[in-house]
Formats: C-alpha cells, sequence, structure tokens
C-alpha cells in the first residue's frame, strides 16, 4: 500500500505508534482529570497546513481502594468505609494545523463526577455528592522540531498551553447530619470532584517517538501544569472534622504532571496496539507559588495497553492503564502536624483498579502534496 500525500502519511505513522488520544491522569481521589493543552498524541499533531482535527475523548474511572503511602488499607472496603467516587469526563478538541510542523488546539472538557461517604455526613450512613458540567478550557501551541518528512525514524515535539479557570471550582451540594443539630447543609463538595480548580494554569509538553524495526515505534510524551495559584478560597469544612486539619480548611490549586512510555506495533494497515507504562502525579509541593491549604498529593504507576482502528480519516482509540503501585505520600499538613506533635501522621487517598480511555476523531483535510519515493516503502504496511 503506497501512500499517495502526506496526510496519509501521517495517518499510517499515527498508528504505528500512538493508539491512544489523551493522556490523562489515573483514577485517583487525589488526582483530578486533565490532560495536556494541546494533546499528546501524533494523530492529533501531525498535521499539514490548514488541517483540522476534531474530536472526542471519554474517560471513566471509580476511585475506592484506600491508600497511606503505598499500603493499602482493605478493611475500609470490607468495613463498608471506603469513599467511592465515579468520574465521567469529555474532551472535545480542535487542532488546527499551522503549518506541517507548528500546530494549534483547543480542548474543551465536561464532567459528571460522584463521590459516596460516610465521614462527610456524620459517619453514620452513607450520602452520596454530585457534581458537572463545565471544566477548565485548555489552549495551546505545539511545535515538531524536525521536519516530518525527512524525519521519519524519529521526532520530537514541544509544546506550551495555558489553562483557563472556567470550571466552577466551588460546585455545592446537600450533606446531611453535619450541621449544628445533625441537620443537612449545602457545602462545597470535595476537590476531586469539583469541575475545575480555580486558577490559571501554564502547561509544558513533549512527544517523542523513534523506529526501532519495520512496525515497531517506541514512543514517550508527558505534560508538567503549572498552578501558580496557592488556594482558591473554596471552604472545605475539613477543620470540623478534626483540629489538626485548620490548614486544611480552604482548597489548594495543585500543580499536576503525567508521563507515559512504551512501544507501539502495526498489527494491519487499520488496526496498531501498543503496551507501555505511565506515572501520574499530583506532587506535595508547586513549582511555583505557596503550599498551604488542603490538596491529596499522589502518584500511581500503571501499564498502559491500548489499541486502534483507522479507517480513512476517522480513528477509534482505547487504551486501558491498571495500576501496578500507588502512592499518598506525606501533605504538608502532614508533615507540619507530624513535627508539632511529634507523632507519624499521614493522610489517605482511594484510587482506581483501571481507567477507560476511549477516543474518537476526525479529519477534514484536502491538501496533498508529492512524497519523496524513497520515503515510501517506510510506510507500507
Amino acid at each position: 500500500m503506497k501512500p499517495t500525500n502526506t496526510n496519509f502519511l501521517v495517518f499510517t505513522l499515527l498508528f504505528l505508534l500512538f493508539p491512544i488520544h489523551q493522556m490523562n491522569a489515573q483514577g485517583c481521589v487525589a488526582i483530578r482529570h486533565f490532560s495536556s493543552c494541546v494533546g499528546s498524541t501524533l494523530e492529533n499533531n501531525l498535521l499539514n497546513s490548514g488541517d483540522i482535527q476534531i474530536g472526542m475523548n471519554y474517560r471513566y474511572f471509580k476511585s475506592f481502594r484506600h491508600f497511606r503511602g503505598t499500603e493499602e488499607e482493605p478493611d475500609r472496603v470490607t468495613n463498608n468505609t471506603e469513599v467511592v467516587n465515579n468520574s465521567h469526563a469529555w474532551d472535545f478538541f480542535l487542532t488546527y494545523g499551522i503549518s506541517e510542523r507548528l500546530y494549534a488546539s483547543v480542548t474543551i472538557p465536561t464532567v459528571i463526577n460522584t463521590r459516596s461517604s460516610l465521614y462527610e455526613h456524620g459517619r453514620n450512613e452513607r450520602n452520596t455528592s454530585f457534581s458537572r458540567g463545565l471544566a477548565d478550557i485548555r489552549l495551546g501551541f505545539g511545535y515538531w522540531l524536525f521536519d516530518l518528512e525527512s524525519h521519519p525514524n524519529g521526532n520530537l515535539a514541544v509544546g506550551l498551553g495555558l489553562k483557563i479557570p472556567t470550571g466552577n471550582y466551588n460546585a455545592s451540594d446537600i450533606f446531611y447530619n453535619v450541621g449544628p443539630s445533625g441537620e443537612p447543609q449545602v457545602r462545597p463538595v470535595d476537590q476531586s470532584i469539583q469541575p475545575g480548580d480555580g486558577g490559571f494554569g501554564a502547561t509544558i509538553d513533549f512527544q517523542l517517538y523513534q523506529r526501532i524495526v519495520p512496525d515497531l515505534f517506541a514512543y514517550a510524551s508527558g505534560f508538567y501544569l503549572l498552578n501558580p495559584r496557592e488556594n482558591n478560597g473554596t471552604k472545605t469544612f475539613r477543620e470540623t472534622l478534626s483540629p489538626i486539619l485548620q490548614n486544611e480548611a480552604i482548597m489548594a490549586v495543585p500543580d499536576q504532571y503525567s508521563v507515559r512510555a512504551g512501544v507501539s506495533y502495526s498489527i494491519s494497515s487499520a488496526v496498531s496496539g501498543s503496551l507501555g507504562s505511565r506515572f501520574d502525579c499530583v506532587p506535595v509541593k508547586d513549582l511555583i507559588g505557596g503550599n498551604e491549604g488542603f490538596r491529596r498529593p499522589g502518584n500511581v504507576l500503571s501499564i498502559d495497553p491500548g489499541i486502534a482502528f483507522m479507517a480513512g480519516n476517522f480513528s477509534l482509540n482505547l487504551n486501558v492503564p491498571f495500576a501496578v503501585r500507588r502512592d499518598r505520600p506525606q501533605s504538608v499538613t502532614d508533615m507540619q502536624t507530624e513535627v508539632a506533635t511529634g507523632e507519624p501522621r499521614s493522610g489517605d487517598a482511594a484510587f482506581a483498579d483501571y481507567v477507560i480511555n476511549f477516543a474518537v476523531s476526525y479529519r477534514f483535510s484536502n491538501k496533498k502534496i508529492k512524497i519523496d519515493p524513497s520515503l515510501k516503502d517506510i510506510f507500507k504496511n
């Protein structure tokens, strides 16, 4: 099968490499939904000048396994005291090829979340809080460092982006048995299911691919979200649970980052598969700004299998990362309390076993240019 234009070359290459649409954080109460401002897949970012790529990425996870550090607390599930988050997110994106190497992207995310717990409702009965709506919109630019046609065996892209606080960071619901006389009260929902975080942020990201042998490529990508704002003013009411949680009375606006790497193999002209690993993290401290306020630091190491299908300009992608290591390190409050009391303290967080990521996209392109004949054999399937 011989490609006759750059658009087909691009599609063939991307499905050899990267059958996963967006790099999303692993499911965790500590880690909110977020993806890179310019995406992290070749499908969206290898574009002709004037090309438009549109699509949607759906993500779901259920977090319920509690960890302190890397140690699981299985009794939480056994005793029915676990916190259960069900998170649904839809990222609608559009990427535009400014040139063959420079591209721009906008991502409009929406979420529907539920959170079931005992401790937020007086500890005597389980109830569910709910949030939904627009999350934080992302805008970004990316650039391939090397010419795509003359460097078909490997390339590196770097990107910069802006996160706009369009999502509600003070979403509220009814909490039961929490008033002075045990009556219900309307309070902000937990940080983990807030649609937005309330801060302007900046992202830096990269994408790298390298051919190993015909039909087999190595890949790597990652992003870092910098959130300079220290807290967003939204109350947590955690200080009502214990006097030592006074520092956690207001929600923080934490940084977040994710990296992934692996290999991808072309099974046929329409189907490819990948296997890699990923690491997702909310750090204990931000790179810029203060660290006061409530955050649940956490990180997840996952095995990341994926599969992709392409028909013309239409594509489908599915990946399901499985957690193999989950860690809820000490927060700033944990460390401050340990110093003040002399007693060890480490908060907990609930993590998911796996995350479902499903993406669909379509490209609009009419531009056709000649391909160097010496490159054609490389992109046969």
